[in-house]
């Protein structure tokens, strides 16, 4: 560990008003008003072969519900969407729809502006969610349970799916509200008024689904007794690991896990409350770096520096999210990757890095390095699935729970889904088709329902 020059920390709560405050951390993406959507609605082509459709990883139809849209029908708009993605309301939110369907929008490749698919789908399902109904029915009920574990947006996908099949759900999660992701691990920006538990409150009425919350797989169950008791079980566990630096010095006062930091925000009663240091680092160039370095400056801090060890080419956080973090006054500092962390009296005082260069394909440091003062460190630099309850009879891949193309795992009866899986990625919108696709595969492994095949 490293000592600095004598540094005296600046950490405090409520450096803003709380008129600021508010207006920081108001919604993102203000929503279309009627008269927008019907606007913005004129404005798709309506294309044949839909490449917005096929960008979308649950294939909503969009050119239908924006007609439906544009023939003021937001309610079958919904409907629409919804059948194809339950959570259709939050990934209007929260998906990068600038690096899926409004990508290959062909008004984005001819005019460099297209359709706002995101704001039309969240204006459609706000509309449904808003008259409290419900849009699907049960089918009749079959007399088969089971259960799901982790209530994030596979779990809660796959749950929905199989309750509208007639099935009857228990979902289970370790932590005190429903949501995974959606509810603990997004900027407060993105989703405002409790968006994440007024869905889950929507996706419930479909009835049939019963959750548990506190439960623990491992600590109150496992799987084995899951098995005994239900007919089919899946899991959508999320990743609770989180990547360490490997440096000396990790565990002084001022350094956070980013996603730990941000759900201890999204769970805040009031953001006064939480104290900020007046100069931050965050480490990482994901979605995650990027959302608690806006937030960090959100809550007052003066100067907020995010750190990435490659350039911004290679973030994975998308061209948007860069230049939101800019916008908001982040500074973004490419190449450079963390060498010390430099300490004073065992809280942290900043942070050494190392100036980095791609050679011949390979990230290698150069030698030079530049010391940042910081009072509060943030690692944003990924996440590892660790679940103590799995036991070794689930096969891995990558470190993950390996599922074969209908998101079966290695033991007969036990599905998964999300991020936990070999090809999970860590986006609300994949992990909702996982979902999807396993709850339609228990589905048919239970009935005896044929398979049709793809024509």
């Amino acid at each position: 560990m490293n000592e600095l020059r004598p540094f005296s920390p600046d950490i405090a709560a409520a450096r803003l008003r709380p008129d600021d405050l508010a207006r920081n951390f108001d919604d993102l993406h203000p929503p279309l008003t009627s008269h927008e959507a019907l606007v913005e609605a004129d404005r798709c082509y309506f294309c044949y072969d839909a490449p917005c459709m096929q960008a979308c990883p649950t294939t909503i139809d969009i050119p239908l519900f924006i007609r439906e849209i544009q023939a003021g029908n937001p309610t079958g708009a919904a409907k629409t969407i919804l059948s194809s993605n339950i959570l259709g309301g939050m990934c209007a939110r929260v998906c990068p729809t600038e690096t899926l369907c409004e990508e290959v929008c062909v008004r984005e490749v001819a005019e460099g502006k297209p359709v706002k698919i995101g704001m039309l789908q969240r204006f459609a399902t706000d509309h449904l969610m808003a008259r409290g109904e419900h849009p699907f029915t049960r089918a009749p009920e079959t007399g088969r349970r089971i259960a799901v574990v982790g209530a994030g947006p596979a779990g809660l996908s796959c749950a929905h799916r199989l309750a509208m099949l007639g099935h009857d759900v228990t979902v289970y999660d370790a932590r005190p509200k429903a949501g995974g992701l959606d509810e603990y691990g997004i900027a407060a920006y993105k989703a405002v008024d409790d968006f994440a538990q007024r869905e889950v409150a929507f996706l419930l009425k479909i009835g049939g689904i019963t959750i548990e919350t506190g439960r623990a797989l491992g600590r109150d169950f496992d799987l084995d007794a899951l098995g005994k008791a239900f007919d089919a079980v899946f899991l959508g566990l999320g990743l609770s690991g989180v990547n360490a630096l490997g440096l000396d010095g990790e565990t002084a006062s001022g350094i956070h896990d980013a996603v730990s930091w941000i759900a201890e925000l999204r769970q805040a009663d009031d953001l006064s409350s939480l104290a900020i240091g007046r100069r931050v680092v965050v480490i990482g160039g994901g979605m995650t770096a990027v959302d608690a370095a806006v937030q960090a400056k959100a809550l007052g801090a003066e100067e907020v520096t995010l750190v990435y060890r490659r350039g911004r080419e290679a973030m994975n956080a998308s061209g948007f999210e860069q230049d939101l973090a800019q916008t908001r006054g982040v500074q973004l500092r490419c190449n450079l990757q963390p060498k010390a962390l430099l300490t004073s009296g065992g809280h942290v005082s900043g942070i050494e890095l190392e100036r980095t260069a791609t050679i011949d394909g390979r990230l290698v440091g150069t030698g030079e390095t530049v010391i940042v003062e910081a009072d509060q460190i943030f690692k944003a630099i990924g996440q590892s699935f660790s679940e103590p309850g799995l036991g070794a009879s689930i096969a891995l891949e990558r470190g993950r729970i390996k599922v074969d193309a209908d998101h079966r795992t290695s033991v007969p009866g036990i599905w998964a889904g999300g991020d936990c899986i070999s090809e999970g990625d860590d986006l609300t919108v994949i992990a909702v088709e996982d979902g999807k696709i396993a709850a339609m595969d228990i589905h048919a492994a239970l009935t005896g329902a044929a398979r049709l095949a793809a024509e």
